[in-house]
């Protein structure tokens, strides 16, 4: 997942650049040395506090935080176009599963956070209980900033911690929207707290000491820096990094719907999505029967305004984002592989800015940058295999391990497939999707750590170990 380029200029602002004009769409100063100690040692001021009341009355002021973002659906939707590009009609799908993951992970703390109790012995009382961590900092990023920020966001207070919240550059607005909410719900002062940091003050304050624990959501170079910042500190850093995902569409598949579903995991959000597909491994049988419905569902895209409600694919939240996929793409060419999409067909398509007609390519093979590093664009490489050893070989031959989807009519087989793939969610007949029940991780590349799913509440909370004798 790639980060804003955005960096604060010498007078300490942050500056979003709208990628539909190239016109500065908002601008905010760096907080001071003195409002970050106050943010900080306001945090762990109110979290005390915070700890010791009910879960269920944690979850009351967040289900009302919850109530408030929606609320804010219209000024939201605006927002998001304008920062990062993404198409105004797919703005009420990022608040609905905002919406989704939130209350699963509010319905889910009680359980989740209960002492454990092992099995009883006489005349000793012993239990295990989760201890909030202290004050969580938020990392988040740009291309789905209210999905990303609410993973660890709401788990985080429901454990029973602060939080403080610094998004992204290109969208610091989400985190108004978050302070927002949570005013409006009535959480306790000082509990959260929207930080607007330059990247230097974020290493500072994660080196220093008063923050508990990171999320970070970000690129490789990214988590790296949490990791450098972090060190010595020994406070746990969760990662959600980038991703290279994979599709495996076998000879038994429903090729229509495989393909159809599969162009949207690939060029949904101008491709710009940790999970979003970009390779695809095809069987040899029904190799040409799936290009073919690809490449005509692909073509089908609207290029475009975000603002327009007709546009299915707005511009990438940067020039130099697009560039850096378009020479993906030449290289790939120059190397023996095909292009199967006309930018033509795109009216407003450019050679080098952010406006970027998707692009479909096959002859590809793994000495390319397109099939081994993050394009985090709307390009996507199809290979043709010969069965599904080829397919576990080609799909593990990367340095990310986010998801890997597998299309077929049989479970069994998609079972035994997914045993052996080096990846953190094995998807079968649909991808891009994080369903909330579920673990979120990545291996190799892709990350370390946990978000979502009852399992999220050991990251954000510590075991404390009670051993009572009840008598001498």
């Amino acid at each position: 997942m790639k980060l804003s380029k955005a960096e604060p200029d010498v007078a300490g602002e942050l500056i979003c650049i709208s990628p539909i004009d190239g016109e500065v769409f908002a601008r905010r100063s760096c907080m001071n040395s003195t409002q970050i100690q106050h943010a900080v040692q306001s945090a762990n001021i109110a979290q005390c506090a915070w700890a010791q009341i009910s879960v269920a009355e944690r979850a009351v002021y967040c289900r009302k935080a919850v109530d408030a973002m929606l609320a804010m659906e219209a000024e939201i939707g605006l927002e998001l176009a304008r920062q990062m590009g993404r198409p105004i009609r797919y703005a009420l799908g990022e608040l609905k599963g905002f919406q989704e993951r939130a209350l699963y992970m509010i319905e889910a703390a009680e359980a989740a956070l209960a002492p454990v109790i092992p099995t009883p012995i006489e005349g000793f009382t012993r239990y295990i209980k989760k201890i909030p961590l202290g004050v969580v900092l938020t990392l988040a990023p740009w291309n789905y900033p209210y999905l990303t920020t609410v993973n660890s966001v709401i788990p985080a207070l429901m454990a029973g911690n602060a939080v403080l919240l610094k998004s992204a550059q290109q969208t610091f607005l989400v985190g108004d929207r978050f302070e927002q909410a949570f005013k409006a719900a009535g959480l306790p002062e000082g509990l959260f707290h929207n930080l607007t940091l330059s990247h230097q003050q974020t290493h500072d304050l994660i080196a220093e000491m008063g923050i508990d624990a990171v999320c970070f959501t970000g690129s490789v170079a990214g988590g790296a820096a949490m990791e450098t910042a972090a060190s010595g500190r020994f406070i746990p850093v969760g990662l959600e990094l980038g991703g290279k995902d994979a599709a495996y569409v076998r000879a038994d598949a429903n090729i229509k719907e495989s393909a159809e579903n599969l162009v949207d995991g690939a060029f949904f959000n101008s491709g710009q999505s940790c999970c979003g597909i970009e390779r695809i491994y095809v069987h040899s049988d029904v190799y040409e029967e799936f290009l073919t419905h690809f490449v005509a569902t692909t073509k089908a895209y609207v290029l475009g305004d975000p603002l327009d409600p007709a546009t299915t694919l707005g511009p990438m939240a940067s020039a130099s984002a697009a560039n850096f996929a378009r020479k993906q793409v030449s290289s790939a060419v120059q190397a023996g592989a095909s292009t199967h999409i006309d930018p033509a067909l795109f009216p407003g398509a450019t050679a080098d800015g952010p406006y970027m007609a998707p692009q479909v390519l096959t002859g590809v093979d793994h000495s390319m940058s397109l099939m081994q590093e993050e394009s985090f664009a709307p390009i996507v490489g199809i290979m043709k295999i010969e069965n599904d050893a080829d397919a576990i070989k080609w799909i593990n031959d990367c340095e990310f391990g986010l998801t890997a989807s597998i299309w077929t009519t049989d479970l069994a087989a998609a079972e035994h497939i997914g045993d052996q793939l080096d990846v953190g969610t094995v998807f079968m007949n649909r991808c891009d999707y994080l369903d909330p029940a579920l673990a979120w991780v990545g291996v190799k590349n892709s990350g370390r750590g946990c978000s979502l799913s009852v399992l999220a509440y050991e990251q954000l909370t510590r075991p404390k170990s009670y051993h009572l004798r009840n008598s001498l």
